[in-house]
Order: structure tokens, then sequence, then C-alpha cells
């Protein structure tokens, strides 16, 4: 590689950019991409040192380069070279495995981000933002509340409360009436009031992993500066002063959250207690008692609802204010209101037996109810917000955001009926001795394989389109490397991977489908859990032979999928904690869906980028300042996205002084296109005019990385046309004795065309800093 770039360079000196001016120092800043990298493998030197970061992420040289600023003469074979390596944000230590448990959260945190273009539909725009927070938080509830249905219901209510079920888990046997003898701990309201510390540990550790993370991430200051102004539609919010700061909403946030998630167990418990005493064997002051708590409850419940809509984020400016009375006492509020229910339903009463499911079954029926009328309003604004500016090149004409959404609820519905279910068959062996998990969670345990057959008939036809597409650029790879002879299983190779890369332009097409079906199922599994009450096996006994064996078919398979899942994830994430290589591969994942910041959910997965950005920002301004010269800052993949997020975050006058190298880049195929408000035309647009030069580099085998798609208008054109060669050499060559790889969306830097564009970046680059405000533009 490192030949490649030397021959590079020496052609560069002859070229019409001209030898670079030795002058004044120039820097090439590397960022790296999804998966991380080492230092060396960037800088191509076993010898490099951190100058300046942490064990979480750092910018390192070679050792040959430590003091490069005080030796130009050496700069002749190339700018100096850093590289910002971030990969432990994401794939660090082994506690990233438990982020598996918050993989719903962060879904729905994406689609907070996936709005639509709007102009001067403020109202509009934060009416979208308040219907996604709601959404995330149904999402809390409902993780608490399968929390609550297998601590309380399952096992305290009715394993322990059944003698055939205890006897087989002698655990409980300290629970149960028949086993204990009576005893003080066997009472149904003092065994819900144990099993009330499960799904409250869980609040408690949710609420600890957003407040530990938030320390280590979101707590690092942008540099500081004045807000641009904000009146020209093509602005990106990327660029405001407080986008990388979200302290103050991620606080509030996380104090409504823990509140709504205490609140949920209190509920389990008082509901069952109050169900009682209203019964003909209860008692009328432990019935006015439990009336006043569930009015209680409901208060503070009305009171966590408002602070969710009261605030969205602000982004105008460094808002490092905390609303500390609040934060501090809405979770103590709750955790108040919760001793005291745990109190009421330890109360003695005698003749209360447990028997059934426990009260309050259909709160899981209410919670799909609401997520499902969320996600449709949320359609309806999103329609609204597209419709005043289209974009063609919106997923999904702007769905994209309540698509997304949708996922995320049933992510949650999914991961709540796999645990109740897999619960429910681990401590009833029989299957006869409890009534089970609630009649909703089964129900839709019973659609999910009509929802494969869903998906997979849609694979199956983008699979032939993709065939048919192969069979079409064998064609272009023919022509693309001309003369010699030709070998069919190369040209199928390079034609097969052409055609796979296109498959990343159909996610929005299997989010579609996948989306709409899943609400169409959910509803139809909603209205037949509440219509019938039975299971869908027992629903059908009435029915048709055929109807009747469908619906054993489809609750059993459904039962054993769920079950496989729940296997599955809890596999994967005990291999995350102990591997650091399954860690890495689970970090690829967060590096994709943590870049933004938490602004619909705060139990989320943290955002790298609250300390990636300010961390690029501080060090470019910094070097610019300091030494006067110029800088490349060369981004792969999603190093891309940091990079335009960190040129955005420069004052007008430091971006004058910045060239942008984007290279396997999905700043505008993934980025522009879900997420138009942010990376959408207009925006990248903007960025272009306003850094000093940008070049974009990709392949057509590369399914990730593409053209941005800008406007040349403005200036130079951004991407390389036509598309980098892949492989370079389609067989043996004097340069290439060896036969080329197809290197896709890796390795961009072995390309001679990776220097030359960086060195043309570097010659086009000012020789002064203007001044500020300037909007003149460098030629091409």
């Amino acid at each position: 590689m490192e030949r490649v770039q030397e021959h590079a360079v020496t052609s560069e000196a002859k070229s019409p950019a001209g030898r670079l001016d030795q002058t004044e120092p120039a820097l090439e800043l590397l960022v790296h991409g999804v998966g991380g990298a080492t230092p060396e493998e960037m800088l191509g030197d076993p010898r490099t040192v951190r100058i300046t970061g942490d064990d979480t992420a750092a910018v390192f040289r070679r050792t040959a380069d430590v003091d490069a600023e005080s030796r130009p003469a050496d700069q002749r074979e190339g700018p100096i070279r850093e590289a910002y390596v971030w990969c432990n944000l994401t794939s660090g230590n082994g506690t990233r495995a438990l982020w598996l448990l918050l993989l719903p959260f962060m879904v729905v945190n994406l689609a907070h981000w996936m709005r639509p273009t709007a102009r001067d539909r403020k109202r509009t725009v934060r009416f979208y933002g308040l219907l996604v927070r709601l959404a995330g938080l149904t999402l809390t509830v409902l993780l608490v509340a399968a929390a609550c249905e297998v601590a309380l219901d399952l096992a305290a209510w009715q394993c322990a409360g059944t003698r055939a079920c205890a006897e087989r888990h002698t655990w409980l046997g300290f629970l149960s009436p028949a086993m204990s003898h009576d005893s003080w701990w066997s009472r149904p309201g003092r065994r819900l009031a144990l099993a009330a510390l499960v799904p409250t540990a869980l609040t408690v550790l949710l609420w600890y992993l957003s407040r530990r993370t938030w320390s280590e991430y979101e707590s690092q200051q942008p540099m500081p500066r004045r807000a641009e102004p904000d009146d020209e539609p093509d602005r990106s919010s990327l660029g405001r002063p407080g986008f990388w700061y979200g302290r103050r909403l991620v606080a509030r946030l996380r104090a409504a959250h823990t509140a709504a998630g205490l609140l949920t167990v209190a509920a389990a418990v008082t509901v069952s207690a109050v169900h009682f005493d209203r019964g003909p064997d209860g008692s009328d002051p432990l019935a006015r008692l439990g009336v006043l708590l569930e009015t209680a409850l409901a208060g503070l419940a009305f009171v966590v609802v408002y602070v969710v809509c009261r605030r969205g984020r602000s982004e105008n400016r460094l808002d490092q204010a905390l609303d500390r009375r609040l934060v501090r006492r809405l979770p103590l509020g709750a955790l108040l209101l919760l001793a005291l229910a745990l109190l009421y339903a330890g109360w003695s009463r005698p003749g209360w037996q447990s028997s059934g499911r426990l009260p309050g079954d259909p709160a899981f029926g209410g919670i799909a109810l609401v997520q499902g009328l969320l996600v449709i309003a949320l359609a309806v604004v999103a329609h609204l917000l597209h419709r005043t500016h289209p974009d063609p090149r919106a997923a999904m004409h702007g769905l994209g955001g309540p698509a997304v959404a949708m996922l995320a609820c049933a992510l949650g519905g999914v991961m709540s009926g796999g645990v109740s279910q897999r619960v429910s068959d681990w401590l009833d062996g029989t299957g006869t001795s409890i009534a089970g998990p609630p009649v909703l969670l089964t129900w839709q345990a019973s659609v999910i394989p009509a929802l494969l057959i869903v998906v997979l008939a849609l694979c199956a036809g983008l699979g032939h389109r993709t065939w048919r597409l192969r069979r079409s650029e064998l064609a272009a790879v023919a022509r693309d490397y001309p003369g010699g002879r030709k070998d069919r299983a190369r040209t199928a190779r390079i034609a097969s991977t052409r055609a796979m890369a296109t498959l990343t332009d159909r996610g929005p097409l299997l989010v579609a489908v996948t989306s709409t079906a899943t609400l169409l199922l959910g509803a139809g599994a909603l209205v037949g859990a509440f219509t019938t009450d039975r299971t869908p096996s027992r629903a059908g006994e009435e029915g048709h032979a055929f109807v009747h064996g469908a619906a054993q078919t489809s609750q059993g398979l459904g039962s054993w999928l769920i079950g496989l899942g729940f296997i599955l994830f809890v596999t994967w994430g005990r291999r995350a904690y102990k591997d650091a290589s399954a860690r890495r591969t689970i970090g690829i994942l967060w590096d994709v869906g943590t870049f933004w910041p938490r602004a619909a959910h705060p139990f989320a997965p943290p955002c790298y980028a609250e300390r990636a950005v300010p961390d690029l920002t501080w060090r470019m301004a910094t070097w610019t300042r300091a030494t006067g010269g110029r800088l490349v800052i060369s981004g792969h993949s999603q190093g891309s996205v940091l990079a335009a997020a960190a040129a955005w975050q420069l004052k007008p006058a430091q971006r004058k002084r910045v060239a942008l190298l984007t290279y396997g880049s999905p700043l505008e195929r993934l980025y522009g296109r879900w997420f138009p408000a942010h990376f959408g035309p207009a925006a990248l647009t903007r960025l272009h005019r306003e850094v000093d030069c940008w070049r974009n580099l990709y392949r057509l085998t590369d399914p990730i990385g593409g053209p941005v798609r800008v406007s040349v208008d403005c200036g130079p054109e951004v991407d390389h046309e036509p598309p980098l060669k892949d492989p370079l050499e389609y067989g043996r060559t004097a340069r290439h004795p060896l036969p080329a790889p197809i290197l896709g969306h890796s390795d961009y830097q072995a390309d001679p065309a990776f220097a030359e564009e960086r060195e043309r970046l570097l010659a086009r680059l000012r020789p002064e800093v203007p001044p500020q405000g300037s909007s003149g533009r460098s030629s091409a």
C-alpha cells in the first residue's frame, strides 16, 4: 500500500495541480469506519504513539512523526498522518453485551431523527418528536411490565400458588402455601411484594446504565461558539452549537422513564390487592386506601407523561442547565409510592388465594393499542412534513420514521413475549399446572410465522431481481476491463458482487413491507385476543378443522420460533460478554444505531458521536489555529459521517482550512435517504459550499458506500467519476502478478486514486485563513 501511495505522490508532483507548498504543514486526519481498526493498520506502521485522548478514543501518530511540525522539510513525501481511533466507544469492555437488552430503545430513538425535511413547520416538527418520545415511553412500560409478568404473575402468583408447580421448583417452596404450611411469606400479597424486587431492580439497572454511560460519553462539551444564522433553509441542524450536547433532555427523560418503570411495578402490585379488596371477602378500609393509592399512581403517571411531552431538544446553544428538582424528585416520588404499594399489598388479608392469571392482563393489550395509534399518528405527521417539501430520494417517501418506530414496538413485543413464553414453559413442564402468560402474548407469537412468510417471499423476490441484475452486470464487467482473455468464473464473481451491493438500495422496500405486515398482523392479534379471551388454538376449536389446525400450527410454531429467538439472543449476549471479537461484531450494529443523540429514549445505548464529534472538532480547530496549515479529514464508511458532522461544527473560517476526503461513504446512500432532514441534498450541498474542497470515492462493489450526489453548481465535482475499479486489475499483470482481490467496502487506500485525490485536495486548500464569514471558494 505504501508503494502505491509513494508512486501516487511522485506522479502528483508532475500533475497540473503542482507541487505542494512546503512552507506550511499539512495534516491528514484519518477516521476509521464500522468495525474499527487499529492505529497500526490505519497508519501503516507498527510503531505508533498516542498523542492525545484516552483508552476509549484517541489520536495516534507514527512514532517518527511525533514532532513533525518542527521538521517541514521532511513532509516532501506526504502530509503528517494522524489516526482517530474510536472503536472502543461501541465495542470496549464486556458490559457492552448488556446493550442488547436496549435494542428496541435504540431503534425507536432512530425514528426521531428520520423525520422528513420541513420548512416553516416548527410546530409539526415538535409534534413529530413528541409522538416518538411517547412511543419510547410505552417501550419502557412494556419492558418493565414483561418483567412483572415473569416475576409477579408466572413465578409468585401462578407457580408458587400451585402445589404441582411449586414441588417442581423447590426454590419457590417458602412462597407456596402448601409446601410452607401457610408461612408468613406465602400470603399472595407478600409474595407479590417480594417478587416486585425483580422488575424494580431492572428499572434501577436501566437508570444506572443510562447515568453511567452519560458520564462516560455524552458529558463531553463541544467547542464553544456562536450560533450561525439559522434562517437559511439549507443549513443542517448538525452545525448548531448544542446539537451534540443533550445533557438536559437526557436527564429529564431518564427521570421520567425511571419513574414510569417504578410506577408500572407499583401498579402491578396495587391492582391485584385492590381487586380482592373490592370483592365480597375484601375490607372496605383497605379498599378505600387502595383507591387513594391508585389515584396517587395515576396522578404521578400524568406528571411523567407531562414531563415527556413538555420539552424536546435544545440545540441552538449549549444547554448546561439541569432541572435538578425534577430529576431528583420524580424518581423518588415514584419510589415512595412503590414502597407504599408493597406495604399495602403485604397487609394481612385472610381468605385471599391466588388462582388463574394475575389481574391486570389487559395492560398488555392497552400498551399494544397505544403503540399502534402512536405509529399511525406519526405516519400522518410524517406525510404532512414530506408533502410540504418533497424529497424524491427520501426513503419510503418520508415514512421511514413511522416504519422504524413500528419495528421498535414489534421488537419490544417479541422480547417481552419471548421471555414470558420461555419462563412459562420452564416453570410448567407439563403445560397443565398453571394458566401461563397473557392471551395477547400468545396471539402475538402466533402471527410470527405469517410475518416470516411475508418476509421470505419478499426476500425471494429481491433475490430473483438480483439474479437478473447480475446477468446485465456481466456485460458491464466486460466493458470495464477491455482486452485480454476473460475468465467466466472471475467475471461472474465481479458481477455477483456488484449485484449484491445494490441490495442496500432495496432496504426501504424491505422495511416498508415488514412494518406494514407487522402493523396489520399485530392489529389482528389484538382483536383476536380481546374478542375471544382465549389462545388461538382454543379459539379455533369451534371452527372448521382446517382453521383449527392452522391455529394450532401457528401457535406451536410461533412459540418455538420465539423461544429459539430468545435462546439465540441470550447466547449472543453471553458470547459477546466473553469474546472481544464477537463484541466487536455487535459493535458494528451500535456504530450505525448509536450515532444519533438520545432524543427519544434515555435508556438507549449511548451516543458515541457526542464524544467523537467534539474530539474531531477540537483536534481540527486547535491544529489549524496553532500551525495555520492545511488539513484533510479522511473518513471511511461511518468515519465519513463523523467527519462531515465535525466539519459542520467548525467555525466558518476554520471550515475554509479543511478539505473532506470520503470513501465508502454512506452519507447520501443511507443517511441522506433515511435521515433527510439532516443529511438531505440541501444539507450536503451546503457542506460542499462551506468547506474548501471535497472529494468522494466509491465503488460499484461497495454495499455501503456510494456517491453523495452533490450539485456541481456550487463548486468542483465531489464524486469521483467513473467509480473506482474493483478489482484494480482483471487478471495477472506486471504490477499485480497475483490476482487482485475484490475489495468491496474495504481498503480504499490501496487504490492509487486515493493518494492522488488527497494530494489534489491539499494543493487546492487556501494558503491563508479567510476572514470570518467569507463565502468565496477556491478554484478546482
